[in-house]
């Protein structure tokens, strides 16, 4: 059975970056919802939206649930669902970590999370051009 995803981030970071992956590839291969979280949520109601949406992905996968930012609101929420849910979280999403997950729709749950922060830091390239005399 394959995991789901699940995107719990700030605004929406998570549904734009789906989207603009999703245009790169050409489809979705995998099942995936996105939460917004503003800053005038209710992090208990929010929680709940989320356990739904853990419930109606998990078809025996289990759920990888990207967040932005480690420590926050996003991130929170998903490590409440770790206690009650069969999901992995990995924050720092990113479009090489998103676009690298959505690769590879058969890895099982645990790889997936490799997965998701390799695509992460190999996304981050410095680059220097040499200027012109």
């Amino acid at each position: 059975m394959n995991s789901a995803l699940l995107l719990i981030t700030h605004g929406k970071l998570g549904r734009d970056m789906l989207d603009t992956v999703t245009t790169i590839l050409g489809h979705c291969p995998l099942a995936v919802e996105t939460l917004t979280v503003d800053n005038s949520c209710e992090p208990d109601q929010v929680y709940l939206e989320a356990a739904a949406l853990c419930d109606r992905l998990d078809t025996g996968g289990g759920v990888l649930i990207l967040t932005d930012l480690y420590g926050s609101t996003p991130s929170n929420i998903a490590g409440r669902l770790a206690e009650s849910h069969n999901v992995l979280v990995v924050s720092g999403v990113n479009v090489p970590m998103l676009l690298r997950v959505l690769n590879y729709p058969d890895s099982q749950l645990a790889g997936l999370g490799e997965i998701a922060a390799s695509g992460a830091r190999n996304g981050v390239v410095i680059t220097t051009r040499k200027q012109a005399s």
